[in-house]
């Protein structure tokens, strides 16, 4: 079987497909209140296998509401700045520039920029179809300064992606301890 399969894939016809090039100023610039997203890839020349995007954090950035996805798998290459991946129980991870970050379907997570400086993050969604939830959330906070919690909670839910609300009680706990500690 192998020496059949072998002889049809070297009878085939090499295909001419194009790659695609997105400079690095170009791509479709999405504004989610506060936060950038340049998108590079939204699954049209993939077949929705993947998406991706980068997003530019400013200084002191919370960022979407806990969540986890039930359809799609991201990952996160940290370009510049820190971001702060949150998970469960309070726990966290400081990703800096090179670093890597791998969210499987199912995994509750967040993530931000507590800190002084802008942070930058290459994002790829499998399969792509998430990148319409940026697109979604752009235009719905149009006139927003910051991103809107529940305007991206409604939206996320068309994405098959569920708020973690023990994540966010913990998390609104915590910011609630830092403004008393702040007084």
């Amino acid at each position: 079987m192998e020496d059949v399969d072998a002889k049809a894939i070297a009878g085939m016809d090499m295909p001419r497909r194009p790659i695609n090039f997105v400079p690095a100023k170009a791509g479709e610039i999405l504004k989610l209140g506060h936060i950038t997203c340049r998108v590079m890839e939204d699954g049209s020349r993939t077949d929705n296998r993947i998406g991706s995007a980068e997003l530019i954090l400013p200084p002191g950035t919370s960022g979407p509401p806990a969540h986890w996805h039930e359809m799609h798998d991201e990952t996160f290459l940290t370009l510049a700045g820190t971001i702060r991946f949150h998970g469960p129980d309070n726990t966290h991870t400081d990703a800096g520039p090179g670093d890597y970050v791998t969210v499987p379907t199912r995994a509750p997570h967040t993530f931000s920029n507590p800190f002084d400086v802008e942070a930058r993050t290459f994002i790829t969604c499998t399969p792509a179809f998430y990148i319409d939830y940026f697109k979604m959330l752009a235009d719905a906070s149009k006139n927003d300064i910051k991103m809107s919690k529940e305007k991206n909670i409604e939206i996320m839910a068309r994405f098959a992606t569920v708020p973690a609300r023990p994540m966010l009680e913990e998390m609104a706990k915590e910011e609630a301890k830092k403004k008393e500690n702040e007084a």
